[in-house]
C-alpha cells in the first residue's frame, strides 16, 4: 500500500517506506495514567509522507533514513494529522 492511499480509520495497513525525520523518544503520561514512551517518525515513500506514532519498545533498532515495512498498523487522525501507528499485532522491521 502506498502512503497516499492510506485513510483515517483503517486496519491491517501493511506499508514499506523510509524513515526520514525521527525525534528522541520522551516519556508521556498515557490516557490510562502509565508512564512510556513515545517517538515520532516521518515515513516516506514516491506518493507522499505521513506521520508514524511509536510506542515503548517497538522504536528499538529503528533509525533515520531506514527503509522499513510495517505490517498490521493502523490509522487514526490526531490533531487534525493522519498519522500510522502499530497494532498490538503489529510489527515494523527494517528491509
Amino acid at each position: 500500500m502506498k502512503i497516499n492511499e492510506l485513510k483515517s480509520g483503517m486496519n491491517n495497513v501493511d506499508i514499506k517506506a523510509k524513515i526520514t525525520e525521527l525525534t528522541e523518544p520522551r516519556e508521556i503520561m498515557t490516557k490510562f495514567g502509565t508512564v512510556t514512551t513515545l517517538t515520532e517518525a516521518t515515513l516516506e515513500d514516491d506518493s507522499g509522507s505521513i506521520k508514524l506514532v511509536l510506542w515503548g519498545k517497538q522504536s528499538e533498532g529503528i533509525e533515520k533514513n531506514q527503509e522499513v515495512e510495517i505490517t498490521g498498523g493502523f490509522t487514526k487522525e490526531f490533531r487534525d494529522e493522519l498519522q500510522v501507528g502499530i497494532g498490538r499485532n503489529g510489527s515494523i522491521k527494517s528491509i
